[in-house]
């Protein structure tokens, strides 16, 4: 799989909740837990379960950092 984005990031598939028409995938990237909100058409299409090798593909119009 080739990509333009560069914010990926790999990650294994903890729990995937499906509704109606959306679904939150939570992934374990790291030592951090990543939730992701898709359409549950995309889950059942992607055939996404728990233990599934995946990437997080982050697109965004701004990021921002905290520091304590």
């Amino acid at each position: 799989m080739e990509m333009s984005a560069r914010n990926q990031l790999p990650g294994t598939i903890k729990k995937v909740t499906v509704g109606a028409v959306m679904a939150e995938v939570i992934m374990q990237v790291g030592d951090q837990e990543l939730a992701a909100a898709i359409t549950s058409g995309s889950v059942k299409r992607m055939k996404l379960k728990v233990g599934d090798r995946v990437f997080a593909v982050i697109k965004a119009t701004e990021v921002m950092i905290a520091k304590e």
